[in-house]
């Protein structure tokens, strides 16, 4: 389905109108992605805050546990019933990412906020900015053209989105917004330090045991330019990690000096694997990724792909090899 055909079916919303359909309905269900990482979290909590300030009501909901490293600024959430409720999706490319809640809203979202080039426009509306670093920088804007009091707590929320999806501003997606956005949260009472330390530089004993494991299925290809790590179900069940708290084992391929792709297959069915791609700037990451029927961003990505791991990598190294060649 072209892009054209889409839109036929998904209404786009610039800012302005984005913001004025969330003053004009009352009752909101805010979905995260599966595997929660900080942009997600970040993102619908800090819009959730927003609209609790405006006198809307709301509710978060996310199909996996929560890792406690968002404690500081993850709250237990009212319940709204679906009836008469305006379903959004936050950072959410594809419904598919909606893991357990795919079969009760998967048809059912009538606004989705993102900033995913490979966005599938399955939201009856859709607010989509690819130029955003993360999609709490378009929750902040959002926030601000509604003219919410952003208190400490929604900044902190948006602070851990827009750290997470820039790897702590280290990315080649942060931009001159980024940082203003930024150095406008500092204003507020968040401690960013203590974030930092929390959500980059801090790891359970457990996890440890993990990258451990995993750095012994490395794989080199292609002149070395290309690494493979595997990450099965019976690493996660020997070492007790599961779920978001592998959130960032995709990182460790991008750290190996030489690499253009880094790969990281992570088992999370009988047969089935996710994968995510990171790449550096002559590698579009989400080509990749498209190809092996997933989405995501230019240097970060992902697919989810069916089969054995011996299936799985010859698969990835299908697609992987055209790029490389060229």
């Amino acid at each position: 389905m072209n892009k054209n055909k889409k839109d036929t079916f998904c209404q786009m919303l610039n800012l302005k109108q984005t913001a004025r359909y969330l003053k004009k309905h009352d009752n909101y269900i805010i979905l995260t992605h599966t595997s929660p990482d900080g942009d997600t979290l970040g993102s619908a909590y800090a819009l959730y805050y927003g609209l609790n300030e405006i006198g809307k009501t709301a509710c978060v909901l996310c199909p996996d546990v929560i890792p406690q490293k968002y404690n500081f600024f993850v709250r237990p959430t009212n319940h709204v019933a679906l009836e008469n409720a305006t379903v959004i999706a936050v950072d959410i490319a594809d419904k598919k990412l909606l893991g357990a809640l795919q079969e009760e809203f998967g048809d059912k979202i009538d606004l989705n906020i993102d900033h995913h080039i490979t966005n599938g426009h399955y939201a009856k509306q859709l607010f989509l900015d690819v130029n955003a670093a993360a999609t709490a920088e378009m929750i902040f804007e959002l926030l601000t053209i509604m003219r919410v009091n952003i208190n400490d707590i929604t900044a902190k929320a948006l602070y851990a989105g827009i750290a997470t999806d820039t790897g702590c501003f280290k990315y080649s997606n942060v931009t001159a917004k980024t940082h203003l956005i930024a150095s406008m949260l500092y204003d507020y009472n968040i401690n960013t330090g203590e974030i930092n330390r929390l959500m980059f530089d801090t790891k359970s004993k457990n996890l440890l045991d993990l990258e451990r494991r995993v750095l012994e299925t490395m794989e080199y290809h292609f002149n070395d330019k290309c690494v493979i790590l595997s990450v099965t179900t019976e690493m996660q069940q020997q070492t007790g990690c599961f779920g978001a708290e592998l959130e960032g084992i995709a990182l460790i391929s991008r750290s190996v000096e030489g690499i253009d792709i880094g790969v990281t297959a992570k088992q999370i069915d009988e047969d089935a694997f996710k994968v995510s791609i990171r790449t550096f700037e002559k590698i579009n990451a989400a080509e990749i990724a498209k190809e092996l029927g997933g989405g995501g961003h230019k240097s970060a990505a992902a697919a989810i792909i069916k089969g054995n791991i011996a299936e799985v990598k010859s698969q990835i190294l299908a697609v992987v090899q055209k790029y490389m060649e060229g």
